[in-house]
């Protein structure tokens, strides 16, 4: 054969194997991660600084029940006195029981306070875990009502998973509520302030990160995808996402605070509350409301 045959021939292989190679890695190459979910606002309500500014929750039992919303007006002399001067964002289980987590200024415990269907409240308190920080910020109950989920205020890569007080049998008023696992996070969050289920095994979360070094935006609007449903007695892995920005919007400048977040399935509407920096926390601090797509 003619060296230069030779060499076009030499010249078809090599783009043969070339391009063979090429098939097979992109075969071999693991599937992307899903594209994130775009939420689009579509309106707001005034949040009082009072009674609305620290968590919001909506309740489907018993039906037509009012949303539920938190802050400082809304605990009780009863709880305050005894120390408990903080109530974070709330949840509802499916199935009407409602929760408040509760922290106080020093000590070494936190409070879930349980309201049942029927109304009665009770109490479960939280004894800390060595290394976990004392404050309660959020709740988020699984969908199958069993798990509650918590998390900690400053730069974390874990959440902490807990029988649902009230509604897990294994748990009682009388005894220490156990953290049973975790939530690994594959991602740094920094001041999550709410979360809620969207799906067995997804979160969103309201993150209130004043910095933005973690996903290049502050105050980001999260979504963790869970390896597995949580169920108590393995942890789990969180892949963390940062959908957008939360709005930041008032007449006066300044820091916001992303408060607590709340996904009602009923009708797919997510609400997050923005408290507005300075004097503005009185006029135009908000309740936003999103929609998928």
């Amino acid at each position: 054969m003619p060296a230069s045959a030779r060499q076009r021939c030499h010249a078809v292989l090599a783009g043969l194997v070339t391009l063979a190679t090429a098939a097979v890695v992109s075969l071999a190459a693991p599937t992307p991660a899903r594209a994130a979910d775009t939420w689009t606002e579509t309106g707001s309500d005034r949040a009082d600084p009072l009674t609305e500014s620290q968590g919001l929750t909506s309740v489907e039992v018993p039906a037509n029940s009012p949303n539920r919303y938190t802050g400082i007006g809304t605990i009780p002399l009863g709880v305050s006195s005894r120390g408990w001067n903080h109530v974070g964002d709330p949840d509802a289980s499916y199935d009407g029981y409602y929760i408040e987590p509760y922290q106080r200024d020093s000590g070494d415990s936190k409070m879930f306070r349980v309201q049942a269907p029927g109304g009665a409240w009770s109490e479960y308190v939280h004894t800390l875990s060595a290394g976990e920080a004392l404050n309660n910020s959020w709740a988020a109950i699984s969908p199958d009502g069993q798990w509650m989920l918590s998390g900690e205020w400053g730069t974390m890569t874990r959440l902490l998973v807990f029988p649902t007080p009230g509604v897990n049998p294994a748990t009682s008023p009388s005894a220490n509520l156990p953290q049973v696992s975790t939530v690994r996070l594959d991602h740094a969050v920094r001041d999550v302030q709410g979360c809620d289920f969207s799906g067995p095994t997804t979160l969103l979360c309201s993150s209130d990160d004043p910095e933005g070094s973690l996903f290049g935006l502050t105050k980001p609007l999260l979504r963790i995808d869970l390896s597995a449903a949580p169920n108590g007695t393995a942890d789990v892995s969180g892949h963390v996402t940062a959908l957008r920005q939360l709005p930041l919007r008032s007449s006066c400048s300044g820091t916001f605070e992303a408060e607590g977040i709340d996904y009602d399935r009923r009708s797919g509407t997510l609400r997050v509350i923005v408290v507005s920096p300075g004097f503005c926390v009185l006029t135009d601090s908000k309740t936003y409301k999103f929609s998928r797509g």
